[in-house]
């Protein structure tokens, strides 16, 4: 179906679209035949009725009533809309002022005035949003001026109330509403637009209120962090429409950026101020988003307001730069994957299986014996959850003396003691490592299981952790409260930057960048804001840093690290460790191999 027949008729030109307007006007004027064409053709191509008819405001602009000419980034989400309204969910995502509440809006009053017996529902964070007597800045307010500037034989017969619109020709109506958890229940609606969601405390009762009252709702709004429901939405397999900064014509002319080297102008018949100077940092960027970004107080507001960047519009812990540079410098494919078989009785490792599937992660070479190098001193920090699949426990393994990560155990179905018991045989077999767990939470099960049976290589509590000399307590495991966590990670991001401690893990470097400040100060991951989380467990996401970190403290505190032992080791072409290490290559790759157990000796 063509949703725009009568589009190619109109001009773009502002002077011409406004003489075109004048002269359908002055067409129309007395003559009802006329008239009837015109609204036949608005009903049939929505982008006519808005091009043709539509007026929009802007008070930053002279004069401040405009004509609603549509770019095509604009056409294109008009149109994806009118395709969906009754249909199926959408989410928008945008940068800031894009005109995306207007022409959210406009879908829903063309098809209110054109169409019979539809029904919608306006909803935003707050009522005053949504409808509030001469405010521009609210929902209903634009709707109320989309019609008054139309011609009177265009309008429809409406009966207008607060937070209600309701068309005496077609039987249409416009409700509006603020995001409480029970918004719309009970009722039946041909859409819901939902504006600003990410700024919605309550979105997941808003998503579950309005899941079965409507085939479609369209979500509206720019990238607010990650800990929330419209993030929740976007991960999901959502239509999904983008209006990013770099399509609007203004904002993007004199667009460039740089490449290989070099810098690449978009833009070749764009003139520069004689003082610009262009940005080379890779990203697309124009003379205006340089001003946007010399204009803004921390680069957390272009990423919100400009970039439609979902991590970088959270107050991240970790420097997105320094961890880019950390990954570019150490991170490494694991050497080989597999899993550990224990003797659960005697709590020792049996025999390691290499597998494609495997929970642990090995970035060093097992000795000939098929087990750690012996000589060599290990820490094991824990991060553990209650088995339910909702998060992962992890034990991550560094090396004392070159500060390294050398393994890594990642295993979301194991309950605490199950994984107690699994730990314990992983220390024994790196050479008896210390053994150091967040005891909170389902670590107090874990830490229980460690004490029965018999394992005593392990970190003790502190009394009074802010004191030059602490003393240790006979609490096993570390206690994480706020203060101590943001201790802890501020530690272990000092020791990734300055190269102390080397992390080779792809997914744990990855998890760095979901950690964010909350406005109270404290230090989380952005996952565990997430109040609907079924298994209770939202303060174990971000796992493998917690595990990562403790990890870090215990090669701090008994580590002999220098950055000569740091240093790759050349293995020569041809010599016997490059012979084996290709042979463990191959043998990885060989299917039969896969499960194979080999055994201890």
């Amino acid at each position: 179906m063509n949703l725009s027949p009568y589009y190619d008729l109109i001009p773009k030109g502002k002077m011409e679209n406004l003489r075109f307007r004048e002269e359908l006007l002055r067409g129309a004027a007395g003559d009802k035949e006329y008239q009837r064409e015109l609204k036949t053709m608005c009903a049939r191509d929505v982008l006519f009725f808005c091009n043709a008819f539509v007026w929009t405001y802007d008070p930053r602009k002279e004069p401040s009533t405009l004509p609603f000419i549509t770019y095509p980034y604009q056409d294109e989400c008009i149109l994806d809309i009118v395709a969906a309204l009754g249909n199926n969910d959408l989410l928008i995502e945008k940068s800031r002022d894009m005109g995306a509440t207007w022409f959210c809006l406009l879908p829903l009053y063309w098809s209110f005035t054109f169409e019979e017996m539809k029904t919608y529902l306006v909803v935003s964070r707050k009522e005053d949003l949504v409808d509030k007597t001469e405010d521009p800045d609210c929902l209903f307010w634009k709707l109320d001026f989309i019609h008054e500037c139309l011609p009177t034989w265009m309008r429809s017969n409406m009966n207008r109330q607060r937070l209600h619109f309701y068309n005496q020709d077609t039987g249409a109506t416009i409700d509006g509403s603020s995001t409480t958890g029970d918004v719309g229940r009970g009722g039946r609606r041909t859409a819901v637009f939902l504006d600003e969601f990410a700024s919605v405390d309550d979105g997941h009762a808003v998503l579950r209120a309005t899941r079965d009252m409507t085939n479609c709702r369209f979500f509206n709004s720019t990238p607010k962090g990650t800990h929330n429901a419209f993030y929740a939405m976007r991960q999901t397999g959502i239509a999904k429409v983008r209006a990013h900064w770099s399509q609007h014509p203004e904002k993007a002319a004199g667009a460039y950026h740089y490449e290989g080297g070099a810098f690449r102008y978009e833009d070749v018949g764009f003139i520069y101020a004689e003082d610009f100077e262009p940005v080379a940092d890779g990203k697309f960027r124009s003379p205006w988003y340089d001003l946007q970004c010399k204009r803004a107080a921390h680069p957390q507001e272009i990423a919100q307001e400009l970039d439609i960047d979902y991590l970088g519009s959270d107050f991240q812990f970790f420097d997105p730069e320094k961890i880019g540079q950390h990954r570019s410098k150490y991170m490494r494919t694991p050497y080989s994957r597999g899993e550990v078989i224990c003797d659960e009785d005697a709590v020792v490792v049996k025999s390691f299986s290499e597998s494609r599937n495997g929970n642990m992660y090995l970035w060093l070479y097992l000795d000939a014996r098929v087990c750690p190098p012996a000589g060599r001193r290990y820490s094991i920090g824990c991060d553990i959850a209650t088995g339910t699949g909702a998060s992962n426990s992890v034990a991550s393994v560094s090396d004392y003396e070159t500060g390294e990560k050398v393994a890594e155990v990642v295993e979301a179905f194991y309950t605490p003691d199950r994984f107690a018991k699994l730990v314990v045989a992983l220390a024994r077999w790196f050479n008896d490592a210390f053994l150091i767990w967040e005891a909170n939470g389902p670590g107090r099960v874990f830490g229980d299981v460690v004490v029965r049976v018999g394992y005593r290589n392990i970190f003790y509590r502190r009394n009074n952790e802010q004191s030059v000399m602490p003393s240790v307590s006979d609490y096993p495991g570390w206690v994480s409260t706020q203060d101590s966590k943001v201790s802890l990670l501020g530690d272990y991001r000092r020791a990734l930057v300055d190269g102390e401690f080397v992390n080779r893990s792809e997914m744990s470097l990855a998890e760095c960048l979901s950690y964010i400040y909350t406005q109270g100060g404290s230090v989380v991951h952005s996952g565990s804001l997430n109040k609907e989380d079924p298994s209770g467990a939202n303060a174990n996401h971000g796992d493998r840093v917690i595990a990562d970190a403790l990890s870090w403290r215990g090669v701090k505190m008994f580590g002999n690290r220098s950055e000569s032992k740091r240093k790759e080791v050349t293995v020569l072409e041809g010599s016997f460790l490059s012979r084996r290490n290709e042979r463990v290559r191959e043998r990885m790759l060989t299917e039969k191999t896969w499960n194979r157990p080999r055994r201890l000796v």
